[in-house]
């Protein structure tokens, strides 16, 4: 996938074409919503000096049209959970399916405390057992801070919900763990034997298919044998009052037990080149997982709005791979870090095992939760990063005695060709 880094000349986003490719939504594609304008004409917030020549350059923003744009460090902060209830229809029972690995496992924690703010009932069904070794890891490990604000917690197999919950009524059921249709159905099948009102899946931002015009926004095309999009599907189809899919990309936030910025810390702390696939300009998306949560939680009070859409569950900002070593160094207290580009392909190294992010342009922007849910992001990298890299150190992971056989291989074969760089 390929994006031009500098645009010398205005145009709009048109309408994707009908495609006999799956389309993401029956509703609306997002798309056409949004312009991108010359550097020279641009609000300064959209484009910070944006330049394929510039590697200190990290983040975009897009700017809706009209352009209601407000700088970052004066941007509002999104509706706390305690003033989203207070627009909710009433108090509600909602049941947390939560997957026991990944970082998507943090999202279930994060959205059962601001339910519980919210002034909601929670009960976090957990796949897997109690007694398990995962359960020693974050966040599981930090359940008895769910417990102690009045959540219910459980564990067991999807397959099994029935004869767990029997005939349990909940107002709203979230599938935070099934990747295909043997994993949901049981729980959506079952969600709508008790005559649940509204159910909620958290699907994934990679099931779109590769464009030549990010970002991806709701109603792109879809990979049509992506697991997930079968359950998206089959959601559709079973008629629920309330329904609707989040597809979120990467994120950070504390109870994460899938590396991102530590990735980052693990090298910076101890004085190593980060190693960066490519020309470290590709640009992606990283969230806080307060902005999915409060995505989450707006759904289930706007169950009406929120009916039969898709929402990108990722933040309004983009970052480049430069960009975000830059920020994790500024973030531990460095004013730079090296870093060494490598080309994968030609030291026969497999970027997947070498880099914790796709090497490749791949973002989403969360235009529907916007429009349909007046939702705003509060994700903002460089504070957010510092508050992770203290927990990081907390955690004693800056003393650890780290192995970087791979590191070590690609910045030596790269050291034949060129000096590392410093951003």
């Amino acid at each position: 996938m390929s994006m031009a880094m500098a645009m010398p000349m205005c145009r709009a986003m048109q309408p994707q074409p009908q495609s006999h490719d799956h389309c993401t939504s029956p509703h609306m594609n997002l798309r056409s919503s949004f312009l991108l304008l010359p550097h020279s004409q641009c609000p300064s917030p959209f484009l910070n000096s944006l330049s394929c020549a510039q590697s200190q350059i990290y983040s975009i923003r897009s700017i809706p049209h009209p352009f209601n744009w407000t700088p970052a460090r004066r941007r509002p902060r999104s509706l706390t959970v305690k003033a989203m209830a207070a627009i909710g229809e009433k108090s509600k029972k909602v049941l947390v399916v939560n997957t026991n690995s990944g970082g998507h496992a943090m999202i279930g924690f994060w959205f059962a405390k601001d339910l519980i703010s919210a002034g909601h009932q929670v009960t976090v069904f957990t796949v897997g057992e109690e007694a398990s070794e995962k359960m020693t890891k974050p966040p599981f490990s930090r359940f008895s801070e769910l417990r102690a604000i009045g959540v219910q917690t459980t564990w067991g197999k999807p397959a099994e919900i029935g004869k767990i919950f029997e005939s349990t009524m909940f107002d709203a059921v979230l599938d935070n763990n099934g990747k295909d249709l043997d994993s949901v159905k049981p729980v959506a099948d079952w969600a709508k034997t008790i005559g649940a009102n509204q159910f909620l899946y958290i699907s994934s931002a990679g099931i779109y298919k590769p464009t030549d015009e990010p970002p991806h926004v709701e109603g792109d095309i879809v990979k049509a044998d992506a697991s997930h999009v079968a359950v998206e599907d089959y959601l559709r189809s079973l008629s629920f009052n309330s329904w609707c899919t989040f597809r979120p990309q990467y994120m950070i936030g504390s109870g994460n037990n899938k590396d991102c910025e530590e990735w980052f810390f693990d090298r910076i702390v101890r004085d190593k080149p980060v190693p960066i696939p490519g020309s470290g300009m590709q640009v992606t998306n990283i969230a806080h997982v307060r902005d999915v949560s409060s995505m989450l939680v707006l759904a289930v009070e706007k169950p009406t709005a929120a009916n039969g859409n898709v929402f990108n569950a990722v933040c309004d900002r983009a970052v480049t791979f430069d960009g975000l070593t830059k920020l994790c160094a500024k973030a531990a207290g460095r004013e730079t870090a090296a870093i060494v580009h490598y080309d994968p392909k030609s030291l026969g190294i497999d970027a997947k095992k070498a880099f914790p992010f796709r090497n490749m342009h791949f973002y989403a922007e969360p235009r529907a939760a916007k429009e349909i849910l007046a939702w705003r992001s509060t994700t903002n990298l460089p504070q957010d990063l510092k508050e992770r890299f203290e927990e990081y150190v907390a955690s004693g992971r800056d003393k650890k005695d780290i192995k970087f056989e791979l590191d070590d291989k690609i910045i030596l074969e790269s050291s034949r060709a060129a000096e590392p760089a410093t951003v």
